[in-house]
């Protein structure tokens, strides 16, 4: 899919229309093709990783530089009227890709965090790995999350662009740990919240390590934090901020 047929299907989802058979996403991707992006939104955190998964140069645009993993983008529509719709009706598959430059061809071609309308959300997740609790490859795990109320104080764009740089780029966690299933910013009126959910709940150690880099990530003063907790706490509670299991 190109990148404005990309933009196109998102803005055809917030809008809440039915995406026309050339927006429909299918299983496998065409490959974006090589046009020069902008480069004005990337922070320097995203060229400081070494890996083959990232760009070394940031003039080069002729290869196609491919990440780890497969990602998915998914987008949850706010619910209207007062409606009670199901989960699932509400969540929407945008797209998947596998490289750097379908990354950026996508984040610059969609709204921005701060553009969406409450009670939405942007979900990117490893492919085959739904947003949901009840997923398989969820379900004993948790995430970490980070809350701001005063929603006049942050860059919330800048705060989620870093965040999907590090889970992209594979800089949140250790090399084999495997425990990063996705990324979630949240959009509601009386806050924002990014959370980052992991394949495990009880791994504190590499728990605590993606905490801190997580904090790190985000800039946070130390006056302020992030927790963890579980999913199985969060359903058993009833609610998706459950008790922390740990903070940092």
């Amino acid at each position: 899919m190109a990148e404005t047929e990309s933009a196109h299907a998102v803005a055809e989802i917030i809008n809440e229309k039915e995406p026309t058979p050339t927006d429909v996403v299918t299983e496998e991707t065409p490959p974006v093709e090589d046009t020069p992006v902008e480069t004005e939104t990337r922070p320097e955190a995203f060229y400081e990783n070494k890996s083959s998964t990232v760009f070394d140069s940031t003039i080069d645009f002729t290869v196609k530089h491919p990440l780890r993993h497969t990602w998915t983008l998914w987008y949850t529509k706010p619910q209207h009227g007062g409606s009670k719709s199901d989960w699932g009706d509400q969540l929407k598959e945008v797209i998947n890709f596998d490289s750097v430059e379908e990354f950026w061809g996508i984040y610059n071609n969609i709204p921005k965090a701060s553009e969406l309308p409450q009670k939405s959300d942007y979900h990117l997740f490893k492919k085959s790995v739904r947003p949901e609790w009840e997923d398989v490859q969820n379900e004993n795990g948790g995430k970490w999350a980070y809350q701001c109320r005063d929603k006049r104080q942050v860059d919330i764009d800048d705060l989620w662009l870093n965040t999907l740089l590090g889970a992209v780029g594979e800089t949140l966690e250790d090399e084999g740990e495997n425990e990063i299933m996705g990324v979630v910013v949240t959009i509601r009126k009386a806050h924002y919240r990014i959370s980052i959910w992991t394949r495990t709940a009880n791994n504190e150690k590499a728990l605590l390590a993606i905490g801190r880099r997580f904090k790190e990530l985000l800039k946070l003063p130390p006056s302020e934090q992030v927790d963890f907790s579980s999913h199985k706490d969060a359903a058993t509670s009833g609610s998706s901020r459950a008790k922390p299991r740990f903070s940092t």
